[in-house]
């Protein structure tokens, strides 16, 4: 960050005066800005991170005509980058914007810094680092995409519900980032202002408490729209300059969580759990699944047999001779559902429901679908009258190659064969003659058999489509 954008000033006069105009003797106090302003925070509280209110009497701007203290800002966020060495690029990445009208520091989507003089002059050092950290903390955990979702499938954007998404984003973040290097400011907005629990997401905390009894105290809470997805008078825009692109803010947030993965131990348990969803991102594993299965019940061949039912065209070519014609025929799904002691109930749970939404997949044709459990032996294929019938039986060791065995052996032959597994089991050693999807509950990468510490579990092989569960 070499410089410092500043918003355009007045014009000067076309043409100079034509006399000299006297200097007064003294100079009367500059008049009051006039502007709309909201309920700041307790007298003697201090100034929370993220915005913050009036402090002393230069109101929200501070006295008109400071000049910002770039070094003081600077040197605020050295001070950050030293105390949380895990966050440097994304601190350097922010170009700073020196406006007079936002009310201390915000942040928009494009990793712009709208910063106060009159803020940056009354703040001491320490806070101010804080307050880089806090504000850096909204754009890398995406605050701006996450609140904007949230406002458009539920409905609330006008400025109450803008208010509720920052207090909300402010405490999933609060609640980790002070201690060490960074002092913790009088009136912060913490979970525990309504006694909530801390360590949840913005979308937990706003399904959680209406707050209500908070947005009257913290009116003057503005964090900007990197905070809550609500675009603001006195930011840029996404076609001005110093903006960060949506392949660059990736980049920023990826080699952010590249430096906590490698020094695991120096950051808190929040920003751990980000950095891996940031390398393995959830997966929208139902739709997946769905996808896998339709997929496999289209492809070319399932389900298609000749009929002469109806003669095919061809006919027509070959006089006295009667043709077949290619009819499509809904397609029959096996599901092979691991009931081993390495699956749990809550697990299992799932794959009855998943058994549903695969009924669905094929046209709700639930005498098309029959369910095997299996663990080191297949049990009798059941069809499917309701998924929350079905009684699975198990408990012991894993061998889902009798559940394939059995779901072949069963007529009619099925077209497509789903297993449910947590892949702890061998696997068939020869393609099945029809397609798989393997739906895989998730372990973690160690050995799993306690009497043998050397035994590593086989991968679901390659002629199967894999989507993780969970």
């Amino acid at each position: 960050m070499t410089g410092v954008a500043k918003r355009p000033g007045p014009h000067p006069l076309p043409h100079p005066l034509p006399h000299p105009v006297p200097r007064p003797m003294s100079r009367p106090a500059p008049p009051r800005p006039v502007r709309a302003t909201v309920p700041g925070p307790p007298a003697g509280s201090g100034e929370p991170v993220g915005s913050g209110g009036p402090a002393g009497s230069g109101g929200p701007t501070g006295p008109p005509g400071l000049p910002l203290d770039l070094e003081k800002l600077l040197a605020a966020r050295l001070h950050a980058v030293k105390v949380r060495p895990y966050l440097a690029a994304a601190l350097f990445a922010l170009h700073v914007v020196e406006d007079r009208s936002v009310p201390t520091m915000a942040v928009d989507a494009h990793w712009r810094c709208y910063v106060s003089p009159g803020f940056v002059a009354r703040t001491p050092v320490e806070e101010l680092a804080g307050v880089w950290v806090h504000e850096v903390s909204h754009l890398l955990r995406d605050h701006h995409g996450r609140g904007e979702r949230y406002a458009r499938e539920h409905g609330e954007h006008g400025p109450g519900e803008r208010l509720r998404r920052n207090i909300a984003a402010d405490f999933e973040i609060n609640d980790d980032i002070y201690g060490d290097g960074l002092p913790l400011p009088a009136g912060a907005v913490l979970p525990s202002l309504l006694r909530l629990p801390e360590g949840l997401l913005m979308e937990e905390y706003l399904r959680t408490a209406s707050m209500s009894g908070l947005t009257a105290d913290l009116a003057w809470l503005d964090c900007g729209s990197g905070a809550d997805g609500q675009h603001r008078p006195w930011e840029l825009g996404p076609d001005r300059a110093h903006g960060l692109s949506r392949q660059q803010r990736d980049a920023v947030r990826f080699r952010v969580a590249e430096g906590i993965k490698g020094r695991p131990g120096d950051a808190p348990e929040g920003w751990r759990r980000w950095a891996d969803e940031a390398f393995h991102p959830p997966q929208p594993w139902k739709q997946l699944l769905g996808a896998a299965v339709r997929s496999a019940a289209g492809a070319p061949g399932v389900g298609e047999n000749h009929s002469y039912r109806r003669p095919s065209r061809r006919s027509a070519g070959v006089p006295g001779v009667l043709l077949p014609s290619l009819r499509r025929t809904p397609p029959r799904v096996c599901v092979v559902i691991d009931t081993s002691g390495s699956v749990s109930d809550a697990e299992l749970g799932s794959a009855l429901l998943e058994v549903a939404a695969i009924s669905r997949a094929v046209g709700g044709r639930r005498d098309l679908i029959s369910v095997i459990s299996c663990d080191a032996a297949a049990g009798v294929a059941v069809p499917l009258c309701r998924a929350e019938n079905i009684e699975l039986v198990g408990g012991g060791g894993t061998d889902l190659r009798s559940g394939f065995a059995r779901a072949l052996r069963s007529g009619p032959r099925p077209d497509v064969i789903v297993a449910l597994t947590d892949g702890q089991t061998p696997w068939p050693s020869a393609q099945p003659p029809c397609r798989t999807v393997v739906g895989l509950f998730p372990r973690p990468a160690r050995a799993v058999d306690e009497e043998d510490p050397d035994y590593v579990p086989d991968t679901p092989p390659s002629w199967a489509r894999v989507v993780t569960i969970g």
